[in-house]
């Protein structure tokens, strides 16, 4: 039996202008128009079939992701959320996210999103720099970047992201602080600081850039962390910085192994059962394939044997104290199957226990890779 998490929706655009050299995201480049009218049927068929999974049970946060969602435009995004709401139970107070480029970021446009229910937008920076962005293949400027962040807070949304990478190739320390403290002076409630990696099957892991060495990767970071701090921002998770009351709701419920039903190209899901099932969704990656009706790649169930390493690898992302019960709650497993491997992160000093809860320490998050390995393979 499993008591079931709080439920999100996550809806794809799989299109961009141009593909970035470091992007593994589904992202597909622009050939011409969008068949924004004829995606958004599939998206909401997609839908359709997936809502009986879940019954009259509630999406507490929708996020709208890609690719660029902020090509189609306030007409399409109104279809969309019409539709969405026609279908599944939307809460009211839900949190609503979409993703956007600083180049596509215009006001009339941004007042029909707000209007279509939008009211969160995570906004693409990456870097201040022009010669950054350039390398990055980003098609905006800096102050394209500055003119959307400044629009976001015009609007008066709930909230407003901006992402920002580090340890860009060839950056030096004081190019990574300045990029940061160009973001903090424009106040977002809420700021995603992540370092660059380089993934297989992208221009980058083919011709692999000269990235920053080890040190000036510690020194942007341990310096960045200040700098956010005193501003008031704070890290609740890897990559994640916020202003009180102003985490990315979204996010956590992925993190606290939360349900999600996944919509569009290459969009994944979770579903959890009270028959104590929990379901893997993949949608079809592929445009093409996606909008000729073939939406389900695969689903599979997740086996027993394997909640743990799942529950752990998304809940360790997190600062917060974890609660011990949520874990046979969401697992549908006693705490005795993974005690032996508690017990060793305890003794390495990875996490801390009391009675209600769990928390990753300092030195467990130093070695992550480490913790999550004693949970592989519990029986």
């Amino acid at each position: 039996m499993l008591k079931l998490p709080p439920l999100s929706l996550y809806i794809h655009i799989p299109w961009c202008v141009q593909k970035c050299p470091y992007c593994d995201f589904n992202s597909h480049t622009l050939k011409g128009d969008i068949p924004q009218r004829e995606y958004v049927e599939h998206l909401l068929h997609d839908l359709e079939i997936d809502a009986k999974f879940i019954g009259d049970r509630a999406i507490k946060t929708l996020f709208i992701g890609g690719g660029t969602p902020s090509l189609l435009s306030a007409e399409s995004m109104q279809a969309l959320m019409d539709g969405v709401r026609q279908r599944i139970h939307l809460d009211p107070q839900a949190e609503i996210t979409m993703e956007a480029n600083p180049g596509t970021v215009e006001a009339d446009r941004f007042s029909g999103y707000q209007k279509a229910g939008i009211n969160r937008i995570s906004i693409g920076v990456q870097s201040f720099g022009d010669d950054k962005l350039i390398t990055l293949g980003r098609i905006h400027g800096a102050e394209e970047a500055k003119r959307a962040a400044k629009l976001a807070t015009q609007l008066n949304l709930r909230s407003f992201n901006l992402d920002l990478m580090h340890g860009l190739p060839s950056q030096t320390r004081d190019e990574g602080l300045s990029d940061l403290r160009q973001a903090i002076a424009l106040s977002p409630p809420h700021l995603s600081w992540y370092q660059l990696t380089i993934e297989p099957n992208t221009q980058f892991g083919s011709r692999p850039p000269t990235l920053p060495d080890d040190d000036t990767l510690w020194e942007i970071y341990s310096e960045g962390h200040k700098l956010l701090t005193v501003a008031g921002y704070q890290q609740y998770e890897t990559s994640a910085y916020a202003k009180p009351g102003f985490q990315c709701e979204h996010n956590l419920n992925y993190w606290r192994f939360g349900d999600y039903l996944g919509i569009g190209c290459g969009a994944h899901g979770k579903i959890s059962f009270t028959d104590g099932r929990i379901m893997r969704t993949i949608k079809t990656k592929h445009p093409r394939g996606y909008m000729e009706g073939r939406y389900l790649q695969k689903s599979y169930d997740v086996d027993a044997q394997d909640r743990p390493f799942e529950y752990f690898m998304n809940r360790f992302r997190l600062l917060e104290p974890m609660p011990r019960k949520e874990f046979s709650d969401y697992t549908g497993l006693p705490e005795s199957v993974v005690r032996d491997s508690l017990n060793e992160a305890l003794n390495k000093g990875y996490i801390t226990e009391n009675e209600h809860e769990w928390q990753i320490t300092k030195h467990g998050k130093l070695f992550l890779n480490s913790l999550l390995e004693l949970f592989l393979d519990e029986e």
